[in-house]
């Protein structure tokens, strides 16, 4: 096996890691967001509601990640 071939072959295994994962890093990024501007509603802050909603969102991702295929 080539360099060259061992290289395509990596990056093809990264490139289905990447499109594997979207769902989870996209509801993250959701769940944070949407956690830090309730936080301070609740009483948490906007801190601690950012990382309540990161884990959410980042559970809710990948659950649809893996419905959807």
């Amino acid at each position: 096996m080539t360099k060259r071939m061992a290289a395509a072959i990596a990056g093809l295994g990264l490139l289905a890691t990447t499109m594997a994962a979207c769902s989870t890093v996209a509801g993250a990024g959701l769940g944070a967001g949407a956690g830090a501007a309730i936080g301070p509603g609740t009483g948490y802050g906007a801190g601690k509601g950012a990382l309540i909603g990161t884990g959410v969102g980042a559970a809710a991702g990948a659950i649809y990640g893996a419905t959807k295929k």
